[in-house]
């Protein structure tokens, strides 16, 4: 498997994220801190409070940021290692592309793409009969040390979007390219996963490679199609590392 990465934008994302979680950090401590200031020290109690609110409240929004980067380009093991990890077993004869497409993980194989919205929230997680993810057992971490779990089909059903409008405009001699969305969490931390009522293929990560070899795949690509298609994806992924997944 040919693993594509743009490393130079992750390690720019890398020291955002860092510097980013730094800053908020910083932001918060001040505004706790002038909680304890003497009254009328840099101003009326009205204007202290201000302060305090505009440190606070920038602080947390600050830190969501530096929260959300270093989940993505920091942390050990990072969501698109985790994947490189999975799929390099099944996914023999694929390109795996991260972080530089219209979707952060899209695998290339012969018989189309699939999509992959990676997401590292742990807890216990389920979806219910009307298509709702709920998160739960992550206590106070849901506000301060950890993503809400959103709405994964919706972003994922998005990223499909955004790359088939690619495609569309980049290979416009295919007339028709199979695109599949997966869901895969990547984190060891998850307690429970129930997701057998989602909307699109959900899964733990440990799960993917039986999922992969059961799932029946359909008619490979003609020749030139697939080569319009690789042709398109690496046009658009420009001079970043290529390596072979095998090899690393």
């Amino acid at each position: 498997m040919i693993v594509i990465r743009d490393e130079k934008r992750m390690r720019r994302m890398a020291t955002v994220g860092r510097y980013t979680s730094f800053l908020g950090m910083a932001a918060l401590i001040g505004g706790f801190v002038l909680a304890f200031l003497p009254e009328n020290i840099i101003g009326p109690q009205s204007t202290l409070l201000l302060y305090q609110l505009i440190a606070l409240s920038g602080g947390w929004m600050i830190s969501q940021i530096g929260m959300y980067l270093s989940h993505r380009y920091v942390r050990d093991p990072r969501p698109d290692e985790v994947l490189d990890d999975v799929l390099k077993k099944v996914a023999k004869n694929g390109r795996l592309y991260h972080y530089a497409l219209p979707a952060p993980h899209i695998l290339l194989m012969p018989y189309g793409l699939i999509i992959i919205n990676a997401k590292y929230q742990g807890g216990e997680i389920s979806v219910n009969s009307d298509g709702r993810w709920v998160q739960k057992g992550v206590g106070m971490r849901k506000f301060f040390g950890q993503e809400g779990i959103g709405k994964p089909v919706i972003e994922v059903e998005k990223m499909v979007q955004s790359t088939a409008a690619f495609l569309n405009k980049h290979a416009p001699t295919v007339d028709e390219i199979p695109i599949a969305p997966m869901i895969v969490f990547t984190t060891k931390g998850v307690s429970e996963l129930d997701l057998k009522k989602s909307a699109v293929p959900a899964m733990h990560y440990k799960k993917v490679r039986g999922f992969l070899k059961q799932k029946k795949s359909p008619p490979d690509l003609s020749g030139e199609d697939y080569e319009a298609v690789r042709a398109a994806l690496d046009e658009k992924a420009g001079s970043i590392v290529v390596e072979d997944a095998e090899m690393a």
